[in-house]
């Protein structure tokens, strides 16, 4: 699957959610709302990833639940992309070359 196809697949869960949320809620999240969520998100991959190298004990360290909330961030950024009308493919190679560059440029001293 590229990149294309990912975030058409993540646009449809978060149409989804709007419809699920609405039902539910009467409102759908706004892009804040996204935001807090991916920090969540953020937060239980920090807890796991923790967990994976014996850090924490009180974390389910299993494969299963690492690959879940790298997902979970992935589409928390690709739907807050959508949100800010970002292009990420053009953003990413954009900021890959930079970082290539700022980098050897640094290892070159």
């Amino acid at each position: 699957m590229d990149l294309e196809e990912l975030r058409r697949r993540a646009l449809r869960v978060h149409d989804l959610y709007d419809e699920l949320n609405l039902q539910e809620h009467g409102r759908v999240w706004t892009r804040e709302e996204f935001m807090l969520g991916f920090m969540g998100d953020a937060g239980d991959l920090a807890k796991l990833i923790l967990a994976q190298e014996g850090v924490r004990s009180d974390r389910p360290d299993s494969r299963a639940a690492l690959e879940h909330e790298l997902a979970d961030c992935l589409w928390s950024v690709l739907i807050l992309a959508h949100r800010y009308g970002i292009d990420l493919e053009s953003a990413f190679v954009r900021t890959m070359e930079d970082l290539e560059k700022s980098i050897s440029a640094r290892l070159d001293r």
